[in-house]
């Protein structure tokens, strides 16, 4: 049988990458200390720093910060995708009044 794909919680990841990024540890170190790949910590130790950067990733955020702005701009994206089918509806509503008023 094979082995299933672990999954981690976003708290998970960001203790592990802290390990590196606020702790110091080496990226080798925090692996042993968390049971987890290199692989794995590298992309979130990266991810972290990014965060720190104040860039906002494309994956789920580890800081608060970050997981706001995500939550934020999926909310404007909603907002402005409501917006253009109210303008549209709108529009097919005044076309359907000139037709009447004709």
């Amino acid at each position: 049988m094979t082995k299933g794909r672990r999954t981690f919680t976003k708290e998970f990841k960001r203790e592990a990458a802290g390990l590196v990024v606020d702790q110091g540890y080496s990226i080798a170190e925090a692996c042993r200390a968390m049971g987890v790949g290199t692989t794995a910590m590298s992309r979130w130790v990266m991810q972290l720093k990014a965060e720190y950067g104040g860039t906002t990733p494309r994956a789920k955020a580890l800081t608060q910060e970050q997981q706001r702005i995500q939550e934020l701009e999926a909310q404007v994206k909603r907002l402005e995708r409501e917006k253009s089918i109210l303008k549209k509806a709108t529009a097919l509503l005044m076309s359907d009044d000139l037709k009447l008023s004709r």
